[in-house]
């Protein structure tokens, strides 16, 4: 005997109480032929993603409750460091004082009225700037003091827009909103460690490695450089856009990432080098294991302080 024909199903998930509008008979719920996302919820298929899975684990939500932490941060496509990223457990917060959301794949927390929550592809998640402060908060191996700098560029560039933010007041407009988040908690877990992080945020940044080498120059002793900053021709025209920029000295540096590893990719930098050179920058290249290995990182620091006339010994290039 061939299975029964179930209705017609939508290609998402669906609650319990979705299903019986439907037609669905309370046998057919238990088909094998859909999927368990989590109790009171069923799917045709396995969510392919975490947002998928978000809005299908939302259905069986309180209403009054948000995705927060780590779940938030990626649901927001922030940066974070590759363990956090491979969490499997969803985040969710409800008000103090309401129960906690025991169910499982989820992780429970509580606090949403002293947070901001808006609405990403149908569900709710907290705000950027409290997603932020809350990333202090995640249990071993967590973020350190960079990883919060990595998301707190990668927030405050998405307020700040397009532009490169040169000022103090432009830089401390960008980055006010994790301030005031911060400072709108009383005694936020890793207080100590975001207030660390949150001098060293700076707007327009474009990726987690240009941050990692903006810190490392810094820690170094070299002058701040701008970041994805524009680089102009001796006669004042553009001629391209700088990963670091050191204006003064005509030094840009670049950070060589993946996306520059195709034989395209590679010729565009060719030429974009070219005609900085013929214009009298200087450009020297980034990798990823300069970051890694020791001596590598040293060699660099040594290459770029010459470019920019610095003595190496007034540097802390160990």
């Amino acid at each position: 005997m061939s299975p029964r024909r179930l209705p017609p199903l939508p290609g998402g998930p669906l609650s319990l109480a979705d299903a019986r509008a439907r037609g669905l008979a309370d046998h057919d719920w238990r088909d094998e032929r859909l999927h368990r996302v989590t109790q009171g919820v069923r799917a045709l298929a396995v969510p392919e993603d975490l947002r998928a899975r978000a809005r299908a684990f939302a259905l069986a939500l309180p209403t009054d409750s948000a995705f927060s932490h780590v779940t938030a941060a990626r649901l927001h496509g922030l940066p974070l460091p590759p363990v956090p990223e491979r969490d499997p457990l969803l985040d969710v917060m409800r008000p103090t004082g309401r129960g906690r959301v025991e169910r499982a794949g989820c992780r429970p927390h509580r606090g949403l009225e002293r947070r901001e929550v808006v609405v990403l592809d149908g569900v709710r998640v907290t705000g950027l700037a409290d997603t932020w402060v809350d990333l202090a908060s995640v249990g071993r191996p967590g973020l350190d003091l960079d990883d919060l700098v990595v998301v707190g560029d990668a927030v405050a560039s998405r307020w700040a827009g397009p532009g490169v933010l040169r000022s103090p007041t432009e830089v401390g407009s960008a980055v006010a909103p994790l301030r005031g988040a911060l400072d709108a908690r009383d005694a936020p877990r890793g207080r100590r460690l975001l207030a660390a992080a949150l001098p060293l945020v700076r707007p327009g940044v474009r990726s987690p490695m240009e941050t990692r080498s903006r810190l490392m120059f810094v820690r170094a002793g070299f002058p701040e450089p701008a970041m994805c900053a524009p680089v102009h021709a001796v006669g004042g025209g553009w001629l391209a856009e700088g990963d670091l920029v050191w204006t003064p000295q005509r030094v840009v540096g670049e950070y060589q990432g993946e996306v520059h590893g195709g034989i395209a990719a590679r010729s565009a930098d060719a030429r974009r080098t070219g005609l900085l050179l013929d214009e009298g920058w200087t450009v020297l290249e980034i990798y990823a294991q300069d970051h890694r290995d020791p001596a590598r990182r040293r060699d660099l620091l040594r290459r770029f302080a010459r470019a920019l006339g610095l003595d190496p010994s007034a540097l802390r290039l160990g």
